[in-house]
């Protein structure tokens, strides 16, 4: 039974899941801030279930020995060291759209707090100034509004302003040109954005692109009298700059519900004209909190469960009603990849993966992520599916993926071919009645399985060859468990695939290598 750690303040809802789903659930809500705890007991656990109070650094990874999955409920995971956990083939899920009305009405309700400088005015007139001449606000009607960001919550807001009956203008460099027209936003560049927007409102990730994204000099390019509201992360705006505009009154008001430093005792920004703020509410709703809970639960319940794989930022979703189907043909890519790892004797320098046939109609992502996870391996000895998609793109190894519709002889067939020392060396396999075969070594035909142990020969098809090699295994007490040939054409260029009971000797291998008909051999582990 997989057990699951819960180390924030989730929803019961999310705890009554996982145990509706047979998984075991230690509820800790208190136990997040405490690391030294979290690091002497993470061991014990499949799954982890956090919020924004658990920081899962390197350490607390290294020391997870059985974790399988982090799930976050809520979007951001800047408290995961997601590449150390993609480095130990752990997934990082988290719940992007649980909370994305929530955050959006939240960017809304700062928008319109810092049109009409309510937080001020509810000071003032809780002190019985009654100051109504003092608090003169600006209306949203048939103002420009700028959105840096129009994803999935940036949409959303996009879609209460139009409503609003403002104009909205958005920068995002993967808003197509069809999405825009179709949630009727006009999509501009940066600088055209700064220039026109009587409002700005900021919805994307903390990355390297985004941090500052106002900074001093773009501000300084805004429109004199701009509002600007930050519900997405905090680091995306100069803070010293917006205080020093906001004093000048070039910003004339703006709305922060995320700063670069949480939790924000102190802050640049706190005691600024017009500055109105709130601490990191964008998810605080009971709808949302409950969205969120039933989400993670749900989607790691799934993947510890069944294999599926969703909203995860290291790895390729994967359905539940997809996972049982690729499940052999996963088996088949790692295995063709670790059979293709074993022979690139000279490195990588290039990969090809190509799909034929009925495989090539699946989600072949995970298949891929199978199947480099096998070829690197034996090159790098500490790899999984997770992390062996990056760990070749680190190296600067092209990968070339293909599909075609049609399989020459078998209903699927996944052909892996890599280039070493200049050379390309191919291989092909299929699965048979649920169990992965090879069928193509080097563009010869022939159906092996895989064993635990088997010898790789390319050799010339001449007389003697197997006479030679079965009485040289059988002096040497090597059993021979199948014995699979393919050839180019008689006396021509062949292989031989055997599988064996017992690994042979280094001395046993060289005088394999020595016999005059072979050109190449390779004890190959599966």
């Amino acid at each position: 039974m997989p057990k699951v750690l819960i180390s924030d303040e989730l929803s019961e809802a999310a705890v009554n899941i996982f145990k509706s789903r047979g998984i075991e659930v230690d509820f800790q809500p208190k136990l997040g801030p405490d690391a030294a705890k979290l690091k002497e007991i993470i061991g014990n656990y499949d799954g982890l279930a956090i919020r924004s109070a658990t920081k899962v650094k390197a350490d607390i990874i290294a020391a997870a020995k059985n974790l399988k999955v982090i799930g976050r409920a809520g979007i951001g995971v800047d408290n995961v060291d997601i590449p150390a956990a993609t480095a130990k083939g752990i997934v990082v899920m988290n719940t992007p759209f649980g909370n994305s009305i929530t955050t959006a009405e939240h960017a809304i309700a700062l928008m319109f707090a810092a049109a009409r400088q309510l937080a001020a005015a509810d000071v003032s007139t809780h002190a019985g100034k009654w100051e109504k001449n003092r608090f003169m606000g600006v209306e949203l009607y048939a103002k420009t509004l700028g959105l840096i960001g129009c994803g999935n919550i940036g949409s959303i807001v996009a879609d209460r302003a139009l409503g609003l009956k403002m104009k909205v203008i958005a920068y995002d460099p993967f808003l197509s040109a069809e999405r825009a027209v179709q949630i009727g936003v006009e999509k501009v560049e940066l600088e055209e954005l700064l220039a026109r927007a009587d409002v700005i409102s900021l919805h994307v990730p903390m990355t390297e692109k985004t941090k500052n994204i106002l900074s001093r000099e773009n501000i300084a390019k805004t429109k004199q009298g701009v509002i600007i509201v930050n519900a997405a992360r905090g680091g995306l705006v100069d803070e010293q700059a917006l205080r020093e505009a906001l004093e000048s009154g070039h910003v004339s008001a703006a709305g922060f519900d995320v700063f670069t430093v949480e939790p924000a005792k102190e802050n640049v920004l706190f005691g600024a004209p017009n500055f109105i703020a709130t601490p990191h509410l964008g998810a605080s709703t009971n709808e949302a909190q409950e969205n969120v809970a039933l989400q993670v639960a749900e989607q790691m319940s799934d993947y510890l469960l069944t294999g599926a794989v969703t909203n995860a930022l290291n790895m390729p979703s994967i359905t539940a009603e997809e996972a049982p189907r690729l499940k052999p043909f996963a088996a088949l890519a790692e295995k063709l990849g670790a059979f293709a790892g074993q022979i690139a004797d000279e490195g990588l320098d290039e990969v090809e993966i190509e799909y034929e046939g009925d495989v090539a109609k699946l989600n072949t992502k995970p298949l891929t992520a199978g199947a480099l996870a096998g070829l690197l391996r034996p090159l790098l000895q500490d790899v999984n599916v997770v992390s062996a998609p990056a760990l070749l793109k680190e190296r600067g190894v092209p990968l070339t993926e293909s599909v075609r519709e049609t399989s020459p002889i078998y209903d699927s067939l996944i052909r892996i071919k890599v280039k070493t020392g200049g050379k390309w060396r191919t291989l092909a396999g299929t699965v048979v009645a649920g169990v992965p075969k090879i069928a193509e070594v080097k563009l010869m035909q022939l159906e092996a399985p895989f064993l635990p142990a088997m010898l790789f020969i390319n050799n010339s098809d001449k007389p003697g060859f197997i006479g030679a090699l079965g009485t040289l295994l059988g002096e040497a007490g090597v059993n021979i468990a199948t014995f699979h040939l393919g050839r180019e054409d008689a006396g021509a260029d062949a292989i031989a695939l055997v599988g064996i009971d017992q690994a042979p000797s280094d001395a046993v291998m060289a005088k394999i290598k020595a016999l005059p008909q072979v050109r190449y051999a390779k004890l190959l582990r599966f």
